[in-house]
């Protein structure tokens, strides 16, 4: 295919595949955290992601415009804050309740997109959220308290689906490369200085080392580029509603390689979450114009 660059739809199939990325990761990054602060292992991650780019293409910032390295490092910072504010969440919150919590910029990035750029909801937008919604709730939710933890999260989720609104206003107007490398190396610095006043700590074994470069080049440096390649043809609230595909994911690795059972609630969360991608994949239009050069 000659223009699968700007195709839509192969755009849409490489998000579903770095939510692949994401949810297969899972389980090793619970194990990596268990032996080191989460923190340092995210700025660990991030530096080691930013230093690998960096080092494949070391001239991609070259043509990047002031306005770029601007933009690209306010997405960063919003990416990092909601990093960090999950992860501070999760000392108060369950890690399901907070999987739900998260999962809500599915409906938090339409809202986001209609109060900021004023792009109005239309029925299949809804649905496709209303079913993203309840398959999150099925697949994460098994318990409810509202507290501290639970208002970090929900500001987490609202970071995120900042992030990617903005991802989808932006990121067609420059090199996704590039852009990508900025918003990572932004989230590198931020949780850098968070980790810092604890005294940063290096990942203790081989095998969390491993975990840290399989998650800094795979689930971090090839996912945050393609996201951003993605954002740049799909529009952000269908981008939001695909994105949900990562508990899904998360939740066949955890069947197939953890000690997870598989519910008629998994399989029926799994299924909303699917036919919500559905109706997306359907009914939204991706005509994003290309930036000129």
């Amino acid at each position: 295919m000659k223009n699968w660059k700007s195709s839509s739809i192969i755009a849409s199939i490489a998000l579903v595949a770095v939510c692949a990325v994401w949810g297969s990761t899972f389980l090793i990054v619970q194990n990596a955290v268990s032996r080191m602060p989460v923190m340092d292992f995210l700025a660990v991650r991030f530096t080691v992601a930013t230093v690998v780019m960096f080092a494949l293409r070391p001239t991609c910032l070259r043509r990047m415009t002031l306005q770029g390295l601007q933009r690209g490092a306010g997405l960063g910072a919003v990416l990092g804050a909601g990093y960090i504010t999950q992860t501070y969440g999760l000392r108060f919150a369950s890690a399901t309740v907070s999987g739900f919590i998260t999962g809500m910029f599915v409906v938090l990035t339409p809202v986001i997109s209609w109060l900021i750029l004023g792009k109005k909801l239309n029925r299949n937008t809804i649905l496709a959220v209303v079913l993203a919604t309840v398959g999150l709730a099925l697949l994460s939710l098994h318990g409810w308290s509202l507290g501290i933890g639970e208002l970090l999260t929900l500001a987490c989720a609202i970071f995120f689906a900042v992030h990617i609104v903005g991802l989808g206003e932006w990121s067609a107007q420059y090199e996704a490369y590039g852009f990508a490398l900025i918003q990572i190396a932004t989230v590198a610095v931020i949780t850098l200085l968070a980790a810092l006043p604890g005294g940063l700590r290096l990942p203790p074994d081989a095998g969390t080392w491993g975990t840290v470069g399989i998650t800094a080049v795979f689930a971090t440096a090839l996912a945050f580029l393609v996201q951003t390649w993605t954002q740049s043809l799909v529009p952000a609230v269908a981008a939001a509603v695909i994105m949900t595909m990562e508990p899904v994911f998360a939740g066949i690795f955890g069947v197939f390689f953890g000690k997870n059972h598989l519910t008629p609630q998994i399989i029926f969360g799994a299924v909303c979450v699917l036919t919500a991608m559905l109706v997306v994949a359907i009914k939204s239009s991706a005509k994003v114009p290309r930036p000129e050069n």
